[in-house]
């Protein structure tokens, strides 16, 4: 089984640039071939291909309450992770890390107001 996240988005050009540098991802070459040339889907993949490939699609509905889903990032310090972020123009949502289930949490919107979480384990 193969594992792919979509993502609604409005605006390709500012959020596959922000999730390409955050998670180090790529674009995906076979884009056109597989999709067209319309250019409502854009996909993003792990170099190393280990980790799920994200597909973003256009749509025309700007986000109007919380995500039903939303993805966590595992990282080893999620203050310097949260600040990266940010410099690439997420927004931080809460003041101070939430903490919960044997975990600390840094809830952040990207540009469009999705939202996704920075985790460290304790």
């Amino acid at each position: 089984m193969i594992i792919e996240i979509a993502i609604d988005i409005n605006e390709p050009g500012l959020i596959i640039p922000f999730y390409a540098r955050l998670l180090g991802y790529q674009t995906d070459v076979s884009d056109e071939t597989r999709y067209g040339s319309d250019r409502t889907y854009f996909s993003l993949t792990d170099p190393a291909g280990t980790k799920p490939k994200l597909i973003f699609q256009v749509v025309p509905e700007k986000p109007t309450s919380k995500n039903r889903i939303h993805l966590d990032f595992h990282v080893e310090d999620i203050e310097a992770n949260a600040a990266q972020a940010i410099e690439f123009g997420a927004t931080r949502i809460d003041a101070e890390p939430i903490i919960e289930v044997g975990a600390t949490w840094i809830r952040l919107a990207d540009p469009e107001g999705n939202i996704f979480c920075f985790v460290q384990s304790e």
